[in-house]
């Protein structure tokens, strides 16, 4: 790591370094959302923006890394949301549903998980990043995947599949649009079954 600039303050570690670029784009990002540059990230660290750029390759990458370390919040009170339902379909149902209640108020999720921010920051809904988001939800629900028959390689197509279920109703909420029960019985009806089926196998 080159010994140089950071307002004097030069980080001990690239880690420490990456730890201190997330927080000004973390402060950037609640200041005034997500329209900010690399310059303005290396001014505020006192850095040129060479050495940003050494750690994240666009501000999409560091908007994005940023994001999915700050939805650990939003993880933390989705398992606390969903720690009674052991059964695979309910806990995705549920899991889907109180994620797309939870999107409009959530400033990171929705960077990561909102199309046309998504579209900006992340290729697609299904980009790595919004695929790692997935699976650590999954990882975090009370359910014992193995026992159920869903393997990993079923788990990762799971995970994909509910990114273009929010994606959808993103995009389309319906009309009028799906909320509450309304939404979890559609859930229910048309996305519980694949999962019983799989169970079933």
């Amino acid at each position: 790591m080159r010994r140089h600039g950071w307002s004097g303050a030069v980080p001990s570690t690239d880690a420490e370094a990456v730890d201190r670029i997330l927080a000004v784009a973390r402060a950037a990002i609640e200041r005034s959302g997500a329209d900010f540059t690399m310059a303005e990230i290396a001014r505020e660290l006192g850095v040129t923006r060479q050495t940003v750029y050494r750690y994240f390759p666009n501000a999409d990458a560091l908007i994005a890394a940023t994001a999915l370390v700050e939805t650990g919040r939003f993880l933390d009170v989705l398992t606390a949301h969903l720690d009674r339902i052991t059964d695979p379909a309910d806990a995705v149902v549920e899991g889907i549903a109180y994620t797309l209640e939870t999107l409009p108020r959530d400033r990171y999720l929705s960077l990561l998980l909102t199309p046309g921010r998504v579209g900006a920051y992340s290729a697609d809904v299904t980009s790595d990043t919004a695929l790692i988001l997935g699976r650590s939800i999954l990882e975090r629900f009370a359910v014992d995947w193995e026992r159920a028959g869903i393997d990993n390689a079923h788990l990762d197509e799971l995970v994909e599949h509910m990114l273009r279920i929010v994606q959808s109703f993103v995009l389309d909420p319906g009309r009028p649009p799906r909320r509450a029960a309304d939404l979890r019985a559609y859930l229910a009806t048309w996305v519980a079954p694949a999962l019983r089926n799989i169970q079933q196998r």
